[in-house]
């Protein structure tokens, strides 16, 4: 089950979010940031 999380980030970073949007690599920033905290924590186990 998925629940929502608020999280503040700079307006930089948010534009950098919405350029691999557009790209197509991700939906949204959800999937962003997501992915991204899964890779993250895959390095963390080692």
């Amino acid at each position: 089950m998925k629940k929502k999380l608020s999280i503040t980030i700079g307006e930089e970073k948010i534009k950098e979010l919405e350029k691999f949007i557009l790209n197509g690599r991700f939906r949204n920033k959800s999937h962003i940031i997501e992915y991204s905290l899964d890779k993250f924590l895959k390095g963390e186990e080692k």
